[in-house]
């Protein structure tokens, strides 16, 4: 099965049907239904019903995933017992993220069910361990920071360079490739789809990221466009793969394109862009 792209990926609060709805018809790869920050500590147990009817609604359709409570509140364990009685639930999206074992027991609680996991990473503890929590659960599909909390934490101002997250970025990246799941940023703390939204996204994606979180239906079609490899790297993917064939049937040890020497390393570059292309 083709993996799910996640260009942009749209979050909307659980307790509200409205915008829940106007998300779930919108053209984002996914969409997360909020269970934690958008949803006040009274309407818990409502939001978590009205998730699920959504997703039996909506999730044989398109990829609908469900952003539960951290480990610590009082509301995870009946939030992982609904979520592992959804049959066509997509995934299940972990905030706040600390530790392999959270891994482990989440996986565990959600017993035989279908649903993936995706973590947020968005406290210290997470960011220095994420190297050991990737790794704890074959179920893990993705890995999103959390801008909001990691920077009130730190002390970090939100109107600070993009460049202050690099390091950040890249310790996530590299711990996220090695186990081999997917990157995705952290939403832009804004709902315009202005030049520094693009700028941000453009950032990551040129480091490696797969995709974004985004707050408002605006940014969606300019997040899945900078996160779509253009028309030009598309066909270079194919052309180098083909290159690489005719050596290989050839019994060639090497192959050569456009005056580059061809290997391996250029060939899995090649299929990753082309599993972000847009179907021919």
């Amino acid at each position: 099965m083709q993996p799910l792209r996640r260009r942009a990926v749209l979050v909307a609060p659980a307790s509200d049907d409205r915008k829940a709805r106007k998300a779930l018809a919108s053209g984002a790869d996914e969409v997360v239904l909020d269970l934690e920050d958008a949803v006040t500590p009274e309407n818990k147990d409502s939001a978590r019903a009205a998730a699920g009817e959504l997703v039996a609604e909506f999730g044989a359709d398109r990829a609908v995933s469900i952003r539960i409570n951290a480990f610590g509140t009082d509301w995870i364990e009946a939030d992982l017992a609904a979520c592992a009685a959804m049959g066509v639930l997509t995934s299940v999206v972990l905030p706040k993220a600390e530790s392999a074992a959270q891994l482990v027991e989440a996986d565990r609680l959600l017993g035989d069910a279908p649903a993936r996991l995706q973590i947020l990473v968005e406290t210290p503890i997470g960011i220095r361990d994420i190297a050991t929590i990737c790794p704890a659960s074959d179920r893990l599909d993705a890995v999103i920071i959390g801008y909001a909390d990691l920077a009130a934490t730190l002390g970090r101002s939100s109107s600070a360079p993009q460049s202050v997250w690099h390091v950040v970025q890249d310790t996530v990246l590299l711990a996220a490739r090695a186990a081999g799941v997917s990157m995705v940023d952290g939403p832009h703390l804004t709902i315009a789809d202005d030049d520094g939204f693009r700028s941000a996204k453009t950032w990551v994606r040129d480091l490696g990221f797969d995709g974004t979180w985004v707050i408002h239906p605006a940014q969606i079609d300019s997040a899945k466009t900078i996160f779509t490899p253009h028309a030009a790297a598309v066909e270079d993917a194919r052309r180098v793969l083909a290159a690489l064939d005719d050596a290989a049937r050839r019994g060639d040890g090497a192959a050569k394109l456009d005056g580059r020497m061809l290997d391996e390393a250029l060939a899995v570059s090649a299929r990753r862009v082309l599993s972000k292309a847009d179907p021919a």
